[in-house]
């Protein structure tokens, strides 16, 4: 006798048809619940599927409302076999894709490469606030499956660069798997996000910042050796390069503001008018033009017609619109930045925005050159910083020879103890005793007090420049700073003595990062502890474990000193005068 054929018959039954069905096949029959029916439609083997009327009906009904809403989102979607290979794409999808997508893997349908996956370690607890979630920089390995974690159940977020066009480079892919209520994954949706626009602000903002950066071009030690003129040139040369290469705009004029007189002093004039270069003009909201409505509010301002703007006064000769920013430092207006055009409307708000964030950069740099106090420092205090920068890194050296000796201490006699202790408080002494003498020779009336003036600090560093740059601004700040070079002396000082604040590099030489914070914050509790970088990659995510752990702060080398006072201050920063409360 010949095999039965099978039918699927889905919906309710059809009347008398069923026992003319039953008579001449096999019918198996299920509700029109959809997961069930495809997963019956998996299986296969049915020779028929049978489908009454009215589930027919609302079938087409639901198909078009279906393709209706996939066809007009504004996301491409796809749905793909386990192994990844397109099975079918919405048109958003296939305006994306290079060719005919159906057939092909997922990238190659795109002809992108991957860039960075994000993994999200646990599904159910997607949604949560405090699940941490990590972007990941692809391997060889994580290159060769990058759906590997979708085709294992779990949610992953990629992003990928499209290799030959311009036309949205840059895409998000969200994959989720699609799973069988036995929980086996029987295939995965993709959808596709444009985020071209993101990523090219982000490396806008990159470049701003590491442009930024390198607006002082130089580590510490090396300024102090700079005359004002030359760190002066340092700074205009370096603003002139980033302004035009990363803004784009070649009227720049930038004046510092002098506190005493309040007279916005010219530092750089470039394509502006000789008598506009060598205008008087004060912090004052009337009677000097855009740059003193700045410098006196703090606020930007965006003049879109030069003919009908009642506080502009010409700057570059045929301008036809200019933009003007504050230089502000933890808050306080230290000068401004303008920039002026031959068009109408030559400015908008992404242009302000990024003027904006490059001016603290200025700020900052300004701060780090010294070029507001430099006039002012007197030859006993450069003396002072002399003096220091030759003894401190061997007082460390001796701090921490002692202080890991005394670390051992049950091994040791109690008159070595003794005399081991003596050593280090001397050390600490000789120290203190410097920045006290620096702090008599150069104080004076009404000079503004040194912010961490009493905290301690400790650095570990195998770096020696960033060791002797820690101590000569944490010194000029106020700060007593000790350094070690390993993590294993780090930790024997922070057992032995009192600090504030520490500042550890991500990876010391001699022990894992987060290995080197976590036993940093058993011996010193009462201390800040931030991890330091110099953008190196953190293998060992040091950082995303610490953050996990508690930590705040992450320091960017070179340090500067808003991070410094951030780190050490925290709560304690001191509350910014508030905008006009201030006298002229």
């Amino acid at each position: 006798m010949a095999d039965r054929p099978r039918l699927l018959l889905i919906g309710p039954s059809i009347g008398s048809f069923d026992s003319v069905l039953a008579a001449a096949a096999d019918v198996e029959a299920v509700s029109n619940d959809a997961a069930e029916v495809a997963r019956r439609l998996r299986e296969g083997g049915y020779t028929a599927v049978v489908v009454a009327p009215d589930v027919v009906s609302g079938l087409l009904d639901r198909f078009r409302r279906d393709e209706l809403i996939i066809g007009h989102i504004d996301k491409g979607l796809a749905v793909l076999d386990p192994q990844g290979v397109v099975l079918w794409a919405n048109p958003v999808f296939r305006d994306l894709a290079s060719g005919e997508p159906v057939g092909k893997p997922l990238l190659a349908a795109l002809d992108a490469t991957l860039a960075a996956v994000e993994v999200v370690p646990d599904p159910k607890a997607e949604a949560s606030a405090n699940t941490h979630r990590e972007w990941i920089a692809p391997t060889v390995s994580r290159l060769a499956d990058p759906l590997g974690p979708a085709r294992q159940g779990r949610a992953s977020l990629l992003r990928v660069h499209r290799l030959h066009t311009t036309h949205q480079p840059y895409l998000e892919i969200d994959v989720r798997p699609v799973l069988t209520p036995e929980g086996e994954v029987s295939g995965l949706i993709a959808l596709v996000r444009n985020i071209t626009p993101e990523v090219v602000q982000q490396q806008k903002l990159d470049a701003l910042h590491a442009a930024g950066r390198e607006l002082a071009g130089l580590d510490a030690e090396q300024l102090t050796d700079m005359k004002v003129e030359d760190r002066v040139e340092l700074l205009k040369a370096n603003l002139r390069r980033t302004i035009r290469d990363l803004l784009h705009y070649d009227t720049i004029e930038v004046r510092l503001l002098d506190r005493k007189t309040n007279e916005l002093k010219p530092l750089l004039a470039d394509g502006m008018l000789p008598e506009a270069a060598g205008r008087k003009l004060y912090a004052l909201p009337t009677g000097n033009g855009v740059t003193g409505l700045v410098a006196a509010t703090g606020q930007s301002y965006l003049c879109p017609d030069t003919a009908n703007d009642p506080y502009y006064i010409a700057g570059a000769a045929g301008a036809r619109s200019s933009m003007t920013v504050p230089l502000k430092f933890q808050d306080e207006v230290i000068g401004t930045l303008n920039v002026e055009s031959p068009r109408v409307n030559g400015f908008g708000p992404d242009d302000l925005q990024f003027t904006e964030l490059f001016s603290k950069e200025i700020a900052a740099a300004l701060h780090t050159l010294d070029l507001l106090s430099a006039q002012q420092v007197c030859t006993a205090g450069q003396s002072i910083e002399a003096v220091n920068k030759e003894v401190a890194l061997p007082l460390d050296e001796v701090i921490a020879g002692a202080s890991v000796l005394l670390s051992q201490g049950d091994n040791l006699p109690t008159a070595t103890t003794d005399r081991l202790q003596r050593m280090l408080d001397a050390a600490r002494q000789v120290k203190d005793s410097i920045a006290q003498v620096g702090r008599e020779m150069t104080s004076s009336p009404g000079k503004n007090p040194q912010p961490l003036l009493g905290k301690r600090v400790l650095v570990v560093e195998s770096d020696e420049r960033f060791r002797r740059a820690a101590h000569l601004l944490l010194g000029r700040l106020g700060a007593t700073a000790e350094t070690a070079s390993t993590g294993a002396d780090g930790i024997a000082m922070a057992g032995r003595g009192h600090y504030d604040a520490i500042f550890q590099e991500v990876k010391p030489p001699d022990m894992g990062g987060y290995e080197c914070y976590r036993r940093l914050r058993a011996a010193c509790p009462t201390a800040t502890v931030a991890l330091t970088t110099g953008f190196g990659y953190d293998e060992a995510h040091s950082i995303v474990k610490a953050r996990a752990d508690g930590m705040k702060y992450v320091l960017y080398k070179p340090f500067r000193q808003e991070q410094i006072l951030r780190a050490v201050l925290g709560s304690e920063l001191p509350t910014p005068t508030p905008e006009g409360s201030k006298t002229n």
